[in-house]
C-alpha cells in the first residue's frame, strides 16, 4: 500500500454514511484527489439518489449514486455515519484487516476505546502522531474543537503551570446536518450562546493528548464553547500565565511546526475567513504582560474533519501529506 504513489493503480475509497456535512466535504476533496478514486458512497436513507442531489456543490463533478450497501473491494473506508454509528457498523460488519479505516466519529478517540473490533485505532492528529499514523491500519480522526485547541497548546504545554482558559466559537455546521432548535436559522441568526460549559466532549481527547506529550501536565483546562451565528469555522482564544518573552514564544511555535504544512504561525491577528474552505490552521501567539494569548482559526468541516481525514489518508498510503488539499480560502 505504501508504494501506491509509484503505481498506476489509484487508492480505491469507500464512504460509509455519505449524506451528511462532513461526508459532503470529504467528497468535494476526494473527487479531485490525484491518487484517490471513490468507488462507492453508502447511505441507507438516500440510496439510489444521485450524490449531487444531496451535495449540490458536486453537480457536474460527481456522477455517483448513493448505494444502500458497502463492499470490501476497496483499499480504505471512511466512516462518516456519526457518533455511535461507527461502533454499530463494525459490530455488524466484518472489515478485513488489510482494509484501512478512517473513522470521523468520536467512537475510538479515547483510552481503551482505541482498541476495538480487533483493531488499534491511532489518534489521527498528524502534527502529533505522524509516525504512528504512517504505520497504522485504523485512524480515529480528532474532533474539530480538539484539533484547534490542541494544536494551539502543543508547543507550550511544558510551560503551563496554572489553569488554561479557552473560549471557542463555532459555526452551526459543527452540530451536523440534522435539524435542531439551536441550528435553526431563525434562532441562530443574529444570536450567540454558550453550551456545555466546562463539560464539552472534546475535553477528554484534548487532555489525553496534552498529557501524552507532557505526562506531568496537571493544570485545569477551562473550556467555554460558544455557538456562533455563522455556518462554518472555529475561532479560539486561549490564555494562561507564563514567564517567557514574546520572541521566545513565537520561536517555540515556529520551530514546533516547521515541518507541518498546514499549520501557519501568523504574524498578524487572524480572522476566520482566512481559513474557510482550507485545511489550514492559523495560530497567533502573543504575550500580554504575564499572560500568553493564543488565537487560532480553522474550518471545522475541513481541518476539523474531512480535510484532516484526507491528510491522514495521504500519510497512511505514503503519499505527499498535502495531496488533494491545496485549497484556497474564501476571503469575501
Amino acid at each position: 500500500m505504501k508504494l501506491l504513489l509509484a503505481m498506476s493503480k489509484k487508492i480505491e475509497i469507500g464512504i460509509i454514511g455519505g449524506s451528511g456535512y462532513v461526508a459532503g466535504e470529504l467528497l468535494r476533496i476526494l473527487v479531485n484527489h490525484p491518487y484517490g478514486a471513490i468507488k462507492y458512497v453508502q447511505s441507507k436513507s438516500q440510496h439510489d439518489k444521485k450524490v449531487s442531489s444531496i451535495h449540490n456543490d458536486l453537480i457536474g463533478d460527481c456522477q455517483l449514486k448513493f448505494t444502500e450497501f458497502w463492499d470490501t473491494t476497496v483499499d480504505v473506508i471512511f466512516l462518516c455515519g456519526g457518533h455511535q454509528q461507527s461502533k454499530k457498523f463494525l459490530s455488524e460488519n466484518y472489515v478485513a484487516p488489510e482494509i484501512k479505516i478512517i473513522d470521523l466519529s468520536q467512537d475510538f478517540r479515547l483510552g481503551n476505546t482505541k482498541q476495538s473490533h480487533g483493531r488499534d485505532f491511532v489518534y489521527g492528529l498528524p502534527e502529533h502522531n505522524i509516525e504512528k499514523i504512517k504505520n497504522t491500519q485504523s485512524i480515529a480522526n480528532p474532533g474539530c474543537f480538539a484539533t484547534a485547541i490542541t494544536l494551539s497548546l502543543l508547543p507550550v504545554i511544558q510551560l503551563i503551570k496554572e489553569d488554561v482558559h479557552i473560549h471557542a466559537i463555532t459555526g452551526s455546521t459543527g452540530s451536523g446536518q440534522s435539524a435542531s432548535p439551536s441550528t435553526h436559522f431563525s434562532w441562530r441568526n443574529n444570536n450567540v450562546s454558550i453550551y456545555k460549559a466546562f463539560s464539552h466532549q472534546h475535553l477528554g481527547e484534548i487532555n489525553e493528548t496534552l498529557r501524552d506529550v507532557c505526562p506531568e501536565f496537571n493544570a485545569e483546562v477551562n473550556f467555554i464553547p460558544i455557538r456562533g451565528n455563522f455556518t462554518r469555522g472555529i475561532f479560539t482564544s486561549i490564555y494562561f500565565k507564563a514567564t517567557l518573552s514574546e520572541e521566545d514564544l513565537i520561536t517555540r511555535f515556529k520551530n514546533h511546526y516547521k515541518h507541518s504544512p498546514f499549520v501557519i504561525v501568523a504574524d498578524v491577528n487572524p480572522d476566520l475567513k482566512q481559513v474557510i474552505n482550507t485545511n489550514k490552521i492559523l495560530v497567533y501567539p502573543k504575550k500580554h504582560e504575564d499572560k500568553v494569548l493564543i488565537i487560532s482559526v480553522i474550518d471545522n468541516l475541513i481541518k476539523g474533519a474531512a480535510g484532516q481525514a484526507v491528510q491522514n489518508l495521504n500519510l497512511m498510503f505514503g503519499i505527499k501529506e498535502s495531496a488533494g488539499l491545496k485549497l484556497k480560502s474564501v476571503a469575501f
